[in-house]
């Protein structure tokens, strides 16, 4: 069994302590492509994995913006892992708005275990560009699922795989084991950045579910599930750019200058052109990390509001979803890109792993254009028009 987590102080004490073990090996597994196994077992102890879990089953029920820091710290030490856990919470937050009391009793208490979701929710494409749609069937006292789902982040790594699909009549989620017979999951991610996350392709071949554990879900007309969703895409960027950040403050602290021979060698962080671009650096990685909080307690608060007041506070909490996402993705890439200005050749050294940040922040925040967020938050504070709070 895993530890179980009390408090939101507790959560982001452990998740500070794991991202400084994991930071320690980030460099050798980006550059060798070393799946984090033991890392996410490591996790799965921790109980970080089911702190989103209510406290009416027995989870902390953490602040939304406590879960935000927490994939922070760990995006901070690696992105890798920081992303994986993405689904994980994404489907417990589905069980929540979804799920009938007998699943959520269920699979919260298989997250409170330290079991990991993973994620088959994104349809292959065929030859002309049309979506190869998973299909679920009747059959005996459940349904048999196939299809072929690409970009399964956490998939390879999962105890469950949550699986979308169509039936005859409605959208339904299938949880499936990983171990089941006609389950393959295949590690064929091979992008430039986030090397380890294993975002390949699950293949599910008439892949017998029960009854019980496939899951309807049910289309709202305002809600806050695809808002939770974006924080944590937005909290992996943020913990990129300060994971950078770190990073860069540690070379040119250690980085002279030569000068003339004789001369004494010039501390660089000593340079007030220095000192101000890295300035304008940490000020974009702050504000990150502030509207990411922000937009974390704006969920919380539509989802305690009545029922007259949550249209109003679930629009806001999409604007300022959006808005956090925008600055992330902006301070992820700047800030990853930009420092090297401030150094010299030393810094773009193999073994020293510093392009692994920029790679992870051009990669991650390709998901979810940047400029999408920003029209998103023009258009509400122009014309009064809310984000999409739903995905389609």
């Amino acid at each position: 069994m895993a530890h179980v987590i009390k408090t939101d102080g507790e959560a982001i004490a452990i998740a500070r302590e794991l991202a400084a073990t994991f930071a320690e090996g980030a460099v050798r597994r980006d550059a060798e492509r070393v799946l984090p196994v033991a890392e996410l077992e490591a996790l799965s102890d921790s109980g970080l994995l089911g702190i989103t879990v209510p406290a009416e089953h027995g989870g902390p029920g953490v602040r939304t913006a406590t879960l935000g820091a927490v994939i922070r710290e760990l995006s901070a030490a690696d992105a890798s892992i920081g992303q994986i856990p993405q689904n994980h919470f994404w489907y417990l937050d589905s069980l929540r708005e979804h799920g009938s009391p007998e699943q959520q009793a269920f699979f919260y208490a298989e997250a409170l275990a330290g079991r990991r979701f993973g994620n088959a929710a994104v349809d292959a494409r065929g030859p002309n560009g049309e979506r190869e749609r998973a299909t679920l069937r009747p059959h005996k006292d459940g349904y048999l699922i196939s299809g072929r789902k690409i970009y399964s982040t956490g998939a390879l790594f999962a105890h469950w795989i949550p699986v979308t699909a169509l039936d005859e009549d409605s959208h339904r989620v299938a949880f499936v084991p990983s171990d089941a017979p006609g389950v393959t999951v295949v590690d064929d991610w091979d992008g430039f950045g986030q090397r380890t996350t294993a975002s390949g392709t699950v293949l599910l071949d008439d892949v017998f579910v029960p009854a019980e554990h496939v899951m309807r879900v049910k289309r709202a007309e305002v809600s806050t599930f695809r808002t939770f969703g974006l924080l944590i895409h937005a909290a992996i960027d943020t913990g990129i750019a300060e994971g950078a950040l770190a990073d860069a403050a540690a070379f040119l602290r250690g980085y002279r200058r030569g000068g003339w021979p004789g001369a004494q060698p010039e501390k660089v962080v000593e340079d007030p052109v220095v000192i101000q671009l890295f300035g304008e650096l940490a000020v974009l990685t702050r504000a990150a990390r502030a509207l990411l909080e922000s937009a974390g307690d704006a969920v919380d608060r539509a989802r305690s509001a009545p029922p007259e007041d949550f249209p109003e506070l679930a629009a806001e909490a999409a604007v300022a979803m959006a808005a956090a996402r925008a600055q992330a993705d902006r301070a992820a890439n700047r800030v990853s890109a930009e420092w090297f200005e401030l150094a010299g050749a030393s810094a773009v050294r193999e073994p020293l792993g510093l392009s692994r940040h920029w790679r992870n922040a051009r990669t991650h925040t390709v998901h979810d254009p940047r400029r999408a967020k920003v029209h998103d938050v023009g258009n509400y504070h122009l014309n009064g028009i809310a984000p999409r709070s739903y995905p389609r």
